[in-house]
């Protein structure tokens, strides 16, 4: 079942296709609780609404809180507000946050840069307006998954505007960082643990027009020229992820900077684990144990100030 299928296979794969796959695991893999409340809503962005899911932990009520703005995984190609919709809620309940999730632009219908625009206008919306969501704005983090977390790696390195206020953490979660070269893990793991090889060049050709250069920091996080000035960074990976070095590359990339990072690389663990909680019984407790670290850290946090 958590076999991504043959190299040709996955190539071939038609961009519906690849989406109806991803929202078949996901509902297998991931049981919905019940959350304080759950609205459905927009923001602006750059070429018209977005739409936003805000998610109320249980007891949370009409309090401020901290808060966390969520960009699902899918390769910027699939995914959805509805199939991560058990990740978002989980990690609402156990981080004790309002999280915000983004229903930003995907490829091809629009191809690269529209959805690291929509996550860097959807995120500057939120953070100016951070009280009427019921968020504290010194306790707003960026949160992603997969291509999600290049995303919300993006949106940190893009963060620069002296009128917003500084965001207090990222959380990268099995992080695509670095499509312009080869890893160990890539080539390890390239076939076979879920996510590969053939499926990162399948997204890719769907996500990037003709010619975009893979070192863009906007689509390689880590070939960033430097990374000063960061939040503090919460980063899981798993150890059968081909994804799994250049995640530890960025953690040690952000430490040299002066960011503070927890780093984990679960054993036994494949791409995706933290939305397979029903079908790998420990991925339900390792999901619940990002929640608490996420609460731990915003609650610790009263806002990171740039160097």
């Amino acid at each position: 079942m958590l076999a991504a299928g043959t190299a040709q296979s996955v190539l071939d794969q038609t961009i519906e296709e690849r989406r109806t796959s991803l929202a078949d695991l996901l509902r297998l893999g991931v049981r919905a609780e019940v959350v304080g409340d759950c609205k459905d809503g927009t923001v602006p962005g750059p070429a018209g609404p977005l739409p936003v899911r805000v998610y109320t932990p249980l007891g949370g009520g009409t309090d401020l809180l901290p808060g966390l703005v969520f960009f699902h995984g899918g390769g910027l190609v699939a995914g959805s507000l509805d199939t991560h919709d058990g990740i978002a809620r989980a990690l609402a309940n156990t981080a004790r946050c309002r999280l915000i999730a983004i229903d930003y632009r995907l490829g091809p219908e629009h191809r690269f840069p529209a959805a690291v625009n929509d996550a860097i206008a959807a995120t500057r919306y939120v953070a100016r307006h951070a009280g009427e969501f019921g968020i504290d704005g010194a306790r707003l983090g960026v949160c992603g998954d997969s291509a999600g977390a290049t995303l919300a790696a993006a949106v940190c390195q893009s963060w620069l505007a002296d009128d917003l206020p500084a965001l207090a953490l990222q959380v990268l979660l099995c992080p695509i960082l670095d499509h312009s070269r080869p890893t160990a893990s890539r080539q390890t793991y390239a076939r076979g643990y879920l996510v590969g090889e053939a499926m990162l060049a399948h997204d890719l050709l769907h996500y990037l027009p003709p010619g975009t250069a893979l070192e863009d920091p906007r689509v390689s996080p880590l070939r960033a020229p430097t990374l000063s000035a960061q939040p503090p960074a919460l980063i899981h990976t798993a150890e059968y992820d081909p994804l799994r070095d250049e995640a530890a590359a960025y953690a040690d990339r952000l430490r040299m900077a002066g960011t503070s990072v927890q780093f984990e690389c679960h054993a036994g663990m494949v791409h995706l684990f933290y939305g397979l909680g029903r079908l790998v019984p420990r991925a339900q407790a390792l999901l619940k144990q990002i929640g608490q670290q996420i609460k731990d850290l915003l609650d610790a946090q009263g806002g990171f100030v740039p160097r």
